[in-house]
């Protein structure tokens, strides 16, 4: 099977599970571009981060016109991550490839462990406390800088337990932090990003965006716990494999 028959598939595939779950779908973005097309661990966080971007800038548009996104927390939300995602992505290629293997696959279980057994977000926080923003903000920007993940999986809870946005403000929310930090960690990555193989990579950013728009569509015919449930359980397989593969 051609490169671009599997970036087209993947890229599809990822796109549906962001449209439909509204985060954490990204995180197949690394394992795909890795063990589908041949990418290099460092190589394949600068071609997610491509993804991520482009991905989440356009579902951020179509938020803002509903009027979803809290610009102000989000923007704070965001700064915060600015020079953590930055400091990430220079970083990410010095790191051993193993290392980087093993820590996303940590992070992809975390990933389902939280969809599995999904945190209660119903509550507003009370007290939204600057350091708490800025030290959760700066969290997610380093995890975005240093594996080429979007972060929704972990963005979403934080805006709504730390900063206090209903789930569905958080939602539209999360995309423009996630968008402002995979920018900065891609500012960080100038040289990287221009050895890419876009004969690949723009296939497979363009597949992600269409399938997030058939993923809204599946949402709505779907209950999202059996989507979350079905996504979890193939995130851990994924997660499985790739922890295996750094040990080994």
């Amino acid at each position: 099977m051609s490169d671009l028959v599997l970036a087209l598939f993947a890229g599809g595939v990822i796109g549906l599970s962001l449209g439909a779950l509204g985060g954490g779908g990204s995180v197949l973005a690394v394992p795909a571009l890795i063990y589908l097309l041949g990418f290099g661990p460092a190589a394949a966080a600068t071609a997610s981060l491509v993804i991520v971007t482009l991905t989440s800038a356009t579902a951020l548009a179509a938020h803002l016109r509903a009027g979803t996104v809290r610009r102000r927390g989000g923007a704070l939300f965001a700064a915060a991550g600015l020079v953590p995602a930055a400091v990430g992505g220079a970083l990410s290629a010095r790191l051993p490839p193993t290392l980087l293997t093993g820590t996303f696959a940590l992070v992809a279980g975390l990933a389902a462990h939280r969809m599995l057994r999904p945190s209660d977000t119903r509550r507003e926080a009370s007290t939204v406390r600057p350091s708490r923003v800025a030290l959760s903000g700066a969290g997610l920007g380093a995890v975005t800088g240093v594996l080429g993940v979007g972060g929704g999986f972990l963005a979403v809870p934080a805006l709504v337990n730390v900063v206090g946005l209903r789930m569905r403000d958080a939602v539209g929310t999360s995309l423009l932090v996630i968008t402002v930090n995979s920018m900065a960690a891609l500012a960080a990555r100038t040289g990287a990003a221009e050895q890419l193989d876009w004969a690949v990579v723009a296939p497979f950013a363009g597949a992600a965006i269409l399938g997030a728009w058939d993923g809204r569509r599946l949402a709505a015919k779907v209950s999202g716990d059996t989507l979350r449930r079905i996504f979890a359980w193939m995130l851990l397989a994924v997660a499985a494999f790739v922890l295996i593969d750094a040990i080994v």
